[in-house]
């Protein structure tokens, strides 16, 4: 289970919908799948028709953002080339938009794809190495300071899309 999505009462968080309709009916869904098709809520940082972007709930970091495409493909290196380019340069955007409304000396970037049999970016404020290390202890915040960042990162990456 993605360190996104482990332990997260659902009930309670405000739902931000992403509609998606490009996703097969009869496959297992991966939970990002079903934040996409806003079967779960997320707290959403930005979205256009192929990419959303969204807080991880349990982050390394104030901020720690995921980044994924709408349409389910497990292994980040599987994804058409076109569409791959697309995906790195949303992340660049939604990063831009983190490291101004963050403080941080940088926004460090992680793929690991394990967790969640969906590919995805992790993109995490830093200030040292040592700040991307998923072992270490996660945040824990509130449903309001949650919904602050989105909104404060939110804004901040609509000026760079």
């Amino acid at each position: 289970m993605d360190s996104a999505i482990a332990g997260w009462p659902y009930r309670g968080h405000p739902v931000f919908f992403c509609i998606f309709d490009h996703i097969k009916p009869n496959a297992m869904a991966t939970i990002f799948t079903k934040i996409v098709r806003g079967e779960i809520p997320c707290y959403k940082v930005a979205e256009d028709d192929r990419f959303l972007a969204f807080l991880d709930i349990n982050p390394l970091a104030k901020g720690h953002t995921l980044v994924i495409p709408k349409l389910e493909v497990d292994y980040l290196f599987d994804i058409d080339d076109e569409q791959y380019q697309a995906l790195f340069l949303f992340a660049k955007k939604v990063a831009q938009g983190i490291f101004k409304s963050v403080q941080c000396e940088k926004v460090g970037m992680a793929v690991v794809g394990l967790e969640v049999r969906h590919a995805h970016i992790h993109l995490i404020p830093i200030n040292g190495i040592y700040d991307i290390d998923f072992s270490k202890p996660k945040l824990k915040l509130g449903q309001e300071e949650f919904r602050l960042i989105a909104e404060r990162i939110g804004k901040s990456v609509q000026k760079f899309m």
